[in-house]
């Protein structure tokens, strides 16, 4: 008989819930099957690849409270809320078939009259008058010994934030790579008003065992399993850092113009790696050896507010007769950056 162990997250931060990831295909016996059941708090989630400036709208999300998160594997760029539940697998690699996890959740789901499909390698389906919808995309991993399969159920995600969230400003921002696609998406309460994530995890663990024929152990997670798992810890360290989060991007350009104070400014970087590889400012300005000092202040320094303002507030200081105008240019440019 198999052993089957099933974690439970009572953290909704997606740091600690992505890091539970982590540590589950890194760390736990691959020889037993695992069924991981975790939500976020509003968080948009990109995948290992993107790039934040150009898959976000910064600026909204900070607005709103809005996390930024960012998986070890690819894809593309999701909004997680309280309305989606995630769902995480682990199995021995020899016996892995995606089919078997698809066959729990859709086991869990008749529970509530609902009757999934699958299309593809990666999305669930349910019918709607004018056509299946997408209720659920996922992605794969696998080492040696072991292969690990995640993915979402939607189930009364707010949708029309989706675009909020996921649509950047129309900023002159240019990035190497592709944009993601957004497909067209429902969720499981349009089909079965009752459904929620607190409903569905018993169903789930049921099915789950049913499955495999076995009582699985089960184990709930909370922030304070951080200082209990040290293996646990080093993974949230990770993937919370900045670092991870912005660090961690390809290189891209970015522009912003604006008429200010101090005159028209057309300002140009280069990113790479999270770090300010080049500037350049174009503008009609009377005082072009400030603008030389703050070009070379940023040059190689970390793409985020809190460094700009203070390269910048250094420069300001030096130059009190300017005070105003290149406050203003300051905090422009560190809301454009929007971190």
């Amino acid at each position: 008989m198999q052993k089957l162990k099933v974690f439970l997250s009572d953290s909704l931060n997606p740091h600690l819930n992505l890091a539970t990831e982590e540590w589950i295909f890194h760390n736990l016996d691959p020889s037993q099957q695992i069924l991981f059941l975790w939500r976020n708090e509003e968080t948009v989630v990109i995948g290992r690849n993107q790039n934040p400036w150009s898959e976000c709208n910064l600026a909204k999300m900070k607005e709103d409270k809005v996390h930024l998160a960012r998986r070890t594997t690819g894809g593309g760029a999701v909004f997680h809320d309280l309305g989606n539940t995630n769902f995480t697998f682990l199995s021995p690699k020899e016996s892995y078939k995606r089919e078997n996890n698809v066959q729990v959740i859709f086991n869990a789901l008749k529970k509530f009259g609902i009757e999934g499909e699958a299309s593809g390698r990666n999305d669930l389906l349910i019918p709607f008058h004018d056509g299946p919808r997408k209720f659920s995309g996922s992605a794969y991993r696998e080492k040696k010994d072991r292969a690990f399969h995640h993915g979402t159920l939607l189930m009364h995600t707010d949708l029309a934030r989706l675009g909020n969230y996921l649509t950047p400003n129309p900023k002159k921002l240019q990035a190497k790579g592709k944009e993601s696609v957004r497909a067209r998406v429902a969720n499981l309460n349009e089909v079965s008003a009752s459904i929620n994530h607190d409903n569905l995890v018993g169903p789930m663990i049921e099915a789950f065992e049913g499955f495999y024929g076995a009582k699985a152990e089960i184990e709930s997670l909370t922030m304070q399993s951080l200082q209990q798992i040290p293996e646990l810890k080093s993974q949230y360290d990770q993937l919370s850092s900045w670092e991870w989060l912005y660090g961690n991007t390809l290189e891209f350009s970015h522009k912003m113009d604006d008429y200010l104070s101090l005159g028209f400014f057309d300002v140009h970087f280069k990113v790479e790696d999270g770090q300010i590889k080049d500037l350049k400012f174009y503008t009609d300005c009377l005082y072009p050896t400030v603008i030389e000092e703050i070009t070379e202040a940023l040059r190689n320094k970390p793409y985020k507010g809190e460094t700009v303002h203070a390269e910048m507030s250094a420069i300001i200081k030096a130059h009190p007769d300017l005070q105003t105008g290149l406050s203003e240019l300051r905090d422009w440019i560190c809301k454009n950056i929007e971190i």
